[in-house]
């Protein structure tokens, strides 16, 4: 058997409360609820309770410490094996083990920690806090609410402003289908009541907080309720005006360019941001408009400009 306070990660001279939280911090690590099948923990967990049931009781603590019991919690010398203390022990002809039946003057022990400060039933107490309230023996539970789950989802940019749902795998492997809510924001913690851990004697269930992160858009970015994206026009529509589509979140709507638009004029579609949610309207898409010129040289517009007179300067406005 392992030394309990190097089992449970404290020095000797640790206080009562440090040892209480170095326990309760490795048994909610290591508990088998959390790792079905997994012997290796299944083990760990029994060393972890195991140390805190000696070093929890202050009684059993002084014991270890002064060498009058082992690791195990049996005096030193006890053979749990044999059923009593080892040949040529002290106590070796006068007593049977623990449970009696060592034969002629054999005493019987029975022995009982829920009256002891720290002892057994310390030790349930804190299993009551780490198992939202249950206390071992057969006891009544205490009401206590389930835990709170908590998970992590990418929606995309279209998604985020006019909602959707998504299928989240929970903690406990559970799949459920979360409601994304119009207009979430990145980063934003959505609070799904009633579907986390199961509360115990009679508590409310835990909820789910699922985080949620938004994917950005290859061209529209959010501000507020409202949508903003660069558009770009041709020289032809920015001179002369017309009609030239724009991609929306409800689909393609047409623009009207005003004629003598310029890189950097702004316009309007009213209701095509954020959809309406909370009580609030639906934000504007804000167009901004870039005059792009052709990829490839064009001679005709090459000859048009050699030709004009381009009286105008552009840069005056920086100076």
């Amino acid at each position: 058997m392992k030394d309990p306070y190097e089992v449970l990660g404290v020095a000797k001279t640790a206080s009562e409360a440090e040892i209480k939280k170095a326990f309760r911090a490795l048994a909610k690590k290591h508990h088998p609820d959390k790792h079905a099948g997994d012997a290796a923990a299944q083990k760990r967990f029994q060393e972890i309770s195991g140390a805190y049931d000696i070093l929890g009781d202050k009684e059993k603590r002084a014991q270890y410490d002064a060498g009058a019991i082992g690791p195990d919690g049996n005096p030193r010398g006890f053979d749990p094996r044999a059923g009593g203390f080892r040949q040529g022990h002290p106590f070796g002809s006068g007593f049977g083990g623990f449970g009696g039946g060592g034969g002629p003057g054999a005493r019987e022990f029975h022995f009982s920690f829920d009256d002891q400060p720290g002892g057994a039933a310390g030790f349930e107490d804190i299993f009551a806090d780490l198992m939202g309230g249950a206390r071992r023996g057969g006891r009544q539970a205490r009401q206590s609410r389930g835990e709170d789950f908590t998970a992590a989802v990418t929606v995309s940019f279209d998604e985020a402003a006019a909602g959707g749902t998504r299928r989240v795998v929970l903690q406990n492997g559970e799949q459920i289908d979360v409601k994304i809510p119009v207009g979430v924001k990145d980063g934003q913690t959505i609070r799904v009541k009633g579907r986390g851990g199961a509360g115990v004697g009679g508590g409310p269930n835990g909820d789910i907080l699922l985080t949620v992160s938004v994917a950005t858009h290859p061209t529209m970015t959010r501000d507020g309720n409202d949508i903003r994206m660069d558009l770009p026009v041709t020289l032809k529509e920015a001179v002369l005006g017309g009609k030239v589509p724009v991609p929306t979140l409800t689909g393609t709507v047409s623009l009207s360019v005003p004629p003598n638009s310029n890189t950097g004029s702004t316009l309007r579609l009213k209701g095509k941001g954020i959809a309406a949610h909370g009580g609030m309207p639906a934000g504007d898409l804000y167009v901004r408009l870039v005059v792009s010129l052709p990829d490839k040289p064009d001679e005709a517009l090459k000859s048009f400009v050699s030709g004009w007179a381009g009286d105008y300067d552009p840069r005056a406005k920086t100076r």
